[in-house]
């Protein structure tokens, strides 16, 4: 065998190795700089306190259920003050 096709077949073995090894993991990536990796979820939604319009996140926020809908506030105080004008309406 000659010099060339030793390094040519070096060359084929590597790049049979590269196919086999390589992470199906890294395909699935985005290419794109502004965009998120396909397959992740948002850490959290934020949600605005209708009485003094912070914005707090979800899983942080104190809830209340009326009408069928659910309202998030920021602290009890806050919480509290909404369920009173509740009842004054």
């Amino acid at each position: 065998m000659g010099p060339l096709r030793i390094v040519i077949l070096i060359i084929l073995f590597y790049i049979l190795y590269r196919l086999i090894v390589s992470k199906p993991g890294k395909r699935e990536r985005s290419r794109g700089g502004n965009e998120p990796f396909r397959g992740t979820q948002p850490h959290d939604i934020l949600e605005e306190d209708p009485v003094c319009h912070l914005c707090i996140p979800r899983r942080q926020a104190i809830t209340v259920n009326s009408g069928g809908e659910t309202f998030y506030f920021c602290s009890n105080a806050y919480r509290k003050r909404f369920q009173e004008q509740q009842k004054e309406q």
